[in-house]
């Protein structure tokens, strides 16, 4: 089968120009300086806005342990 009425140029670009990818921003962390999304919780410090959100030492704890139990069992 074929379209009756092909779409021109000028309408299939505009449809694909929605498609183009963004650069990811990236921003200094006010903490530790590291670079990290903007809007993003830093995952080098575990800092936001200049506040402590989550302590990264004992997640990477938890994390170990659970796989360690995962491999015994």
């Amino acid at each position: 089968m074929v379209n009756r009425m092909r779409a021109t140029r000028s309408h299939r670009d505009n449809r694909r120009s929605h498609h183009g990818l963004t650069v990811v921003r990236l921003s200094k962390c006010g903490n530790c300086g590291a670079l990290h999304q903007s809007h993003r919780l830093c995952l080098n410090c575990g800092s936001y806005n200049g506040r402590k959100i989550i302590n990264l030492a004992e997640l990477a704890a938890k994390r170990a342990k659970k796989i360690e139990t995962a491999k015994a069992g």
